[in-house]
Protein backbone atom coordinates (compact mmCIF):
# COMPACT_ATOMS: atom_id res chain seq x y z
CA UNK A 1 0.00 0.00 0.00
CA UNK A 2 1.13 3.46 -0.97
CA UNK A 3 -0.29 6.66 -0.92
CA UNK A 4 -0.19 9.19 -4.11
CA UNK A 5 -0.23 11.84 -1.61
CA UNK A 6 1.30 11.75 1.60
CA UNK A 7 -0.88 12.51 4.48
CA UNK A 8 -0.14 15.88 6.33
CA UNK A 9 0.35 13.75 9.87
CA UNK A 10 3.01 11.82 8.48
CA UNK A 11 5.05 14.99 7.17
CA UNK A 12 3.74 16.57 10.44
CA UNK A 13 5.55 13.58 12.63
CA UNK A 14 8.83 13.36 10.92
CA UNK A 15 9.15 17.00 9.79
CA UNK A 16 12.59 17.16 11.67
CA UNK A 17 13.80 13.97 10.33
CA UNK A 18 12.87 13.84 6.75
CA UNK A 19 12.33 16.36 3.78
CA UNK A 20 9.08 15.60 2.17
CA UNK A 21 8.85 18.87 0.41
CA UNK A 22 10.46 22.11 -0.54
CA UNK A 23 9.79 25.75 -0.10
CA UNK A 24 7.05 26.59 -2.08
CA UNK A 25 7.64 30.67 -2.00
CA UNK A 26 8.72 29.96 -5.85
CA UNK A 27 7.20 28.86 -8.34
CA UNK A 28 9.87 25.69 -8.72
CA UNK A 29 8.96 21.83 -8.48
CA UNK A 30 11.25 18.85 -7.68
CA UNK A 31 11.79 16.04 -9.89
CA UNK A 32 13.16 13.01 -8.48
CA UNK A 33 13.96 9.58 -10.05
CA UNK A 34 14.14 6.38 -8.42
CA UNK A 35 16.17 2.71 -9.01
CA UNK A 36 18.04 4.08 -11.78
CA UNK A 37 20.27 4.30 -13.68
CA UNK A 38 18.76 1.92 -16.44
CA UNK A 39 20.32 1.84 -19.80
CA UNK A 40 16.85 2.03 -22.11
CA UNK A 41 15.31 4.44 -19.77
CA UNK A 42 17.70 6.98 -18.19
CA UNK A 43 19.40 8.59 -20.90
CA UNK A 44 15.83 8.96 -22.82
CA UNK A 45 14.49 10.95 -19.74
CA UNK A 46 17.73 13.44 -20.02
CA UNK A 47 16.98 13.92 -23.58
CA UNK A 48 13.57 15.01 -22.53
CA UNK A 49 14.70 17.08 -19.59
CA UNK A 50 17.27 19.01 -21.65
CA UNK A 51 14.58 19.62 -23.97
CA UNK A 52 12.65 22.04 -21.27
CA UNK A 53 16.03 22.84 -19.15
CA UNK A 54 14.78 21.02 -15.89
CA UNK A 55 17.25 19.93 -13.65
CA UNK A 56 16.11 16.75 -11.43
CA UNK A 57 17.39 14.75 -8.58
CA UNK A 58 18.44 10.74 -8.93
CA UNK A 59 18.28 8.38 -6.36
CA UNK A 60 20.82 5.55 -7.93
CA UNK A 61 20.47 2.19 -7.13
CA UNK A 62 24.45 1.54 -5.95
CA UNK A 63 24.46 -1.49 -7.84
CA UNK A 64 22.92 0.26 -10.93
CA UNK A 65 25.07 3.11 -11.15
CA UNK A 66 28.05 0.83 -10.89
CA UNK A 67 27.18 -1.52 -13.84
CA UNK A 68 26.23 1.99 -15.81
CA UNK A 69 29.06 4.46 -15.05
CA UNK A 70 28.94 6.31 -18.23
CA UNK A 71 25.00 7.02 -17.39
CA UNK A 72 25.78 7.74 -13.92
CA UNK A 73 28.38 9.82 -15.05
CA UNK A 74 26.09 11.30 -17.59
CA UNK A 75 23.52 12.42 -15.08
CA UNK A 76 26.02 14.14 -13.07
CA UNK A 77 27.99 16.09 -15.77
CA UNK A 78 24.45 17.15 -17.02
CA UNK A 79 23.71 19.29 -13.82
CA UNK A 80 21.85 16.80 -11.79
CA UNK A 81 21.65 16.15 -8.49
CA UNK A 82 22.21 12.47 -7.48
CA UNK A 83 21.43 10.73 -4.11
CA UNK A 84 21.90 7.48 -2.80
CA UNK A 85 19.31 4.81 -2.97
CA UNK A 86 21.06 1.58 -1.11
CA UNK A 87 23.37 -0.27 -3.45
CA UNK A 88 20.86 -3.54 -3.38
CA UNK A 89 17.59 -1.71 -3.45
CA UNK A 90 16.77 -2.93 0.05
CA UNK A 91 13.71 -2.68 1.70
CA UNK A 92 14.69 -1.22 5.25
CA UNK A 93 11.81 -2.53 7.38
CA UNK A 94 13.25 -6.17 6.54
CA UNK A 95 16.42 -6.12 6.86
CA UNK A 96 18.52 -6.17 9.26
CA UNK A 97 20.05 -2.39 10.59
CA UNK A 98 23.94 -3.23 10.50
CA UNK A 99 23.25 -5.04 7.38
CA UNK A 100 20.97 -2.12 6.14
CA UNK A 101 23.42 0.78 6.67
CA UNK A 102 26.42 -1.52 5.39
CA UNK A 103 24.42 -1.02 1.75
CA UNK A 104 23.91 2.47 2.27
CA UNK A 105 28.11 3.06 3.24
CA UNK A 106 28.81 0.51 0.11
CA UNK A 107 26.29 2.77 -2.57
CA UNK A 108 27.70 6.05 -1.19
CA UNK A 109 31.12 4.88 -2.61
CA UNK A 110 30.20 5.00 -5.42
CA UNK A 111 27.70 7.86 -5.77
CA UNK A 112 29.13 10.22 -3.23
CA UNK A 113 25.93 11.64 -2.21
CA UNK A 114 24.66 13.21 1.12
CA UNK A 115 21.37 12.42 -0.07
CA UNK A 116 19.56 9.42 0.69
CA UNK A 117 15.95 7.90 0.01
CA UNK A 118 15.07 4.83 0.99
CA UNK A 119 13.75 2.11 -1.20
CA UNK A 120 10.04 2.08 -0.45
CA UNK A 121 10.14 4.37 1.89
CA UNK A 122 10.99 1.83 4.66
CA UNK A 123 12.92 2.45 7.09
CA UNK A 124 12.99 1.22 10.87
CA UNK A 125 13.70 3.66 13.76
CA UNK A 126 16.94 2.40 14.58
CA UNK A 127 18.41 2.89 10.85
CA UNK A 128 17.10 6.66 10.59
CA UNK A 129 18.40 7.47 13.76
CA UNK A 130 21.80 6.56 12.50
CA UNK A 131 21.18 7.78 8.97
CA UNK A 132 20.58 11.41 9.72
CA UNK A 133 23.47 12.22 11.17
CA UNK A 134 25.23 12.13 7.86
CA UNK A 135 22.55 12.41 5.38
CA UNK A 136 19.60 14.49 4.23
CA UNK A 137 16.75 11.73 3.69
CA UNK A 138 14.47 13.13 1.04
CA UNK A 139 11.22 11.52 0.82
CA UNK A 140 8.19 13.04 -1.49
CA UNK A 141 5.20 15.14 -1.44
CA UNK A 142 3.32 13.27 -4.57
CA UNK A 143 4.09 10.14 -6.28
CA UNK A 144 2.17 8.81 -9.43
CA UNK A 145 2.24 4.71 -9.30
CA UNK A 146 4.56 4.52 -12.64
CA UNK A 147 5.78 1.79 -11.14
CA UNK A 148 2.38 -0.17 -10.41
CA UNK A 149 0.64 -2.07 -12.76
CA UNK A 150 -2.55 -1.88 -12.08
CA UNK A 151 -2.33 2.46 -12.41
CA UNK A 152 -2.68 3.10 -16.44
CA UNK A 153 0.16 5.92 -17.60
CA UNK A 154 -3.08 8.17 -18.25
CA UNK A 155 -3.35 8.04 -15.11
CA UNK A 156 -0.11 8.58 -13.58
CA UNK A 157 -0.79 11.85 -15.55
CA UNK A 158 -3.65 12.93 -13.96
CA UNK A 159 -2.00 12.67 -10.89
CA UNK A 160 0.79 14.83 -11.72
CA UNK A 161 -1.26 17.21 -13.37
CA UNK A 162 -4.07 17.58 -10.49
CA UNK A 163 -1.56 17.32 -7.87
CA UNK A 164 1.80 18.91 -8.21
CA UNK A 165 2.41 22.45 -6.20
CA UNK A 166 4.69 24.80 -6.11
CA UNK A 167 7.69 23.21 -3.74
CA UNK A 168 6.35 19.61 -4.57
CA UNK A 169 9.01 16.78 -4.29
CA UNK A 170 7.58 14.23 -6.92
CA UNK A 171 8.91 10.82 -7.23
CA UNK A 172 9.28 8.87 -11.02
CA UNK A 173 10.97 5.90 -11.66
CA UNK A 174 14.05 5.43 -13.89
CA UNK A 175 13.02 1.33 -13.99
CA UNK A 176 12.09 -1.41 -16.78
CA UNK A 177 8.83 -1.25 -15.14
CA UNK A 178 8.17 2.12 -15.29
CA UNK A 179 9.04 2.86 -18.54
CA UNK A 180 6.04 2.67 -21.10
CA UNK A 181 4.47 5.31 -18.33
CA UNK A 182 7.23 8.11 -17.25
CA UNK A 183 8.28 8.45 -21.26
CA UNK A 184 4.92 9.42 -21.73
CA UNK A 185 3.71 11.37 -18.66
CA UNK A 186 6.50 13.14 -18.53
CA UNK A 187 7.44 14.84 -21.72
CA UNK A 188 3.70 16.13 -21.30
CA UNK A 189 3.77 17.38 -17.13
CA UNK A 190 6.90 19.38 -18.05
CA UNK A 191 4.93 21.17 -21.12
CA UNK A 192 1.87 21.98 -18.73
CA UNK A 193 3.92 23.81 -16.01
CA UNK A 194 6.49 25.25 -18.05
CA UNK A 195 3.87 26.87 -19.37
CA UNK A 196 2.04 27.91 -16.14
CA UNK A 197 5.93 29.66 -15.78
CA UNK A 198 7.13 27.02 -13.64
CA UNK A 199 10.91 25.94 -13.35
CA UNK A 200 12.06 22.16 -12.38
CA UNK A 201 15.52 22.16 -9.98
CA UNK A 202 17.25 19.47 -7.66
CA UNK A 203 16.53 19.31 -4.16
Amino acid sequence: MYFFLIPFLFKKIFHKTMVWEMSSSEKTIYLTFDDGPEPSVTPEILEILYGYNAKATFFCVGNNAKNNPDIFEMLVKSGHSVGNHTYNHLNGWNTETEKYLEDVEKCNKIVKSNLFRPPYGKLKLSQLRKLKNNYSIIMWSLICGDFDKNVSKEKCLEILLKNTRSGSIVVLHDSLKAKEKVLYALPIFLEHFTKLGYTFNTV
